[in-house]
């Protein structure tokens, strides 16, 4: 790994802040072993409420703090919070807004509903991220977005961002894990996520804003995927993938006994940063 890399790790889930998953552990031990290997990392991720901010030592970063991120004409004051894991001399910065974040349920209400906000939740978790990171002035070589909270980053980077300096050439990495599948959003969700540098061809998938087409959408941004899930993936999925000719690497269980996820994932970084 060499040092000049700058990996930015988007995460829906990273242990220990959420119970321990295939997502969470790779969002914990991943940027760890990149850090130690060399390379630069930034981690992120949302402030659900079930964080317990005072055991887990969150505090507010007022510099990065007090912008605005507008939803369909409503301004909602963005929260950057930040804690360490000390084992691993690592920070994560935390995305908060008391409007989407402050539930103690990750994603569905007590009646296992679906939340109906979801879709914003998703639109102000990735601009959020993208506002942070030019805010901290840390030009990523690399965007490795994990869990379908993330999944419009790619869209917004490649599009909305892509004449500012510190995302010039950033790639992006989407790893699809089996979190979402049936599920639907707000059927007004496009006409959420424009932004001035969108328009409605870019995201095409969301007229139908189903999961699966959330899923294609991060896809056809990514320069790389990973199958991040034993599940195999929905077909039509799978044959959107094939047909977007990019690289594509397969599932590895990052939680078995002397599992070569690490390795595998750094020479896949490699393989994504040599294509041109």
């Amino acid at each position: 790994m060499a040092k000049a890399k700058r990996i930015l790790y988007v995460s829906s889930e990273i242990f220990p802040f959420l119970p321990q998953t295939d997502m969470s552990h790779i969002g914990r031990h991943l940027p760890q072993a990149i850090q130690e290997s060399g390379g630069e990392i930034r981690l992120f991720m949302p402030k659900y409420g079930c964080i317990n901010e005072r055991r887990n030592q969150l505090h507010e970063v007022i510099r990065l703090s007090g912008m605005n991120i507008i939803i369909k004409e409503i301004d909602r004051p963005l929260i950057i919070k930040v804690a360490s894991i000390s084992a691993a001399r690592m920070q994560v910065y935390f995305i908060d807004n008391e409007d989407y974040f402050q539930r103690k349920p990750l994603y569905r209400d007590e009646n296992n509903e679906f939340f109906e906000d979801n879709d914003e939740r998703g639109i102000f978790f990735a601009r959020g991220v993208l506002e942070t990171v030019k805010k901290l002035r840390w030009k990523p070589t690399l965007v490795h977005c994990h869990g379908w909270l993330s999944h419009l980053l790619p869209m917004y980077l490649k599009k909305v961002y892509r004449d500012d300096p510190l995302f010039t050439h950033t790639r992006v990495v989407v790893s699809l894990y089996n979190d979402l599948t049936t599920e639907t959003f707000n059927e007004n969700m496009r006409s959420k996520v424009i932004v001035p540098g969108l328009n409605n061809t870019d995201m095409e998938y969301l007229e139908n804003p189903t999961a699966l087409n959330l899923t294609k959408t991060a896809v056809q941004y990514a320069d790389g995927v990973i199958m991040a899930s034993p599940q195999k993936a929905d077909s039509e999925l799978r044959e959107y993938i094939k047909s977007r000719n990019i690289p594509v690497l397969p599932y590895t269980n990052p939680q078995a006994p002397e599992s070569k996820y690490i390795s595998d994932y750094k020479h896949f970084y490699d393989q994504i940063l040599r294509t041109k």
